[in-house]
């Protein structure tokens, strides 16, 4: 489970950098850009994310259960702070900014391996299915 939840999680991040990359070479929340993501939210999600990647990789090396819970507690605000970029992105999907130009299947794909990350984290610090 451990291993499965790693997988969907670099699976994940892989959209995730598509969309960092797209919002930052198309110039990201310039002034007067009328982007709706503002520097903090998209930087301190990526942060954040990448601290529970490392996190969960620490976990699966050394097999320490309280990495896996400080892991998934860790991605509770990168899941918070997702939904609030959804909320942000939809209503601006048409709107020529910078996070206009996401691709959707990346936006689907990587809130649907997110969500998968987030359940598959869960049972796998609760213990279920090994690591």
């Amino acid at each position: 489970m451990g291993i499965a939840a790693l997988v969907t999680w670099l699976i994940t991040a892989v959209g995730g950098f598509v969309m960092l990359g797209t919002w930052i070479s198309h110039g990201g929340h310039r002034p007067g850009s009328g982007s709706r993501l503002a520097p903090g939210l998209v930087f301190g999600h990526f942060a954040l994310a990448v601290v529970g990647l490392v996190l969960w990789i620490a976990y699966l090396a050394v097999d320490n259960d309280v990495l896996a819970w400080v892991a998934f507690v860790a991605l509770l605000p990168v899941a918070l702070l997702g939904f609030t970029m959804l909320a942000r992105w939809i209503p601006a999907r048409r709107s020529g900014t910078a996070e206009s130009r996401f691709p959707v299947p990346v936006v689907i794909g990587h809130g649907l391996f997110a969500a998968a990350t987030l359940v598959l984290a869960a049972l796998a610090a609760l213990g279920v299915g090994g690591r």
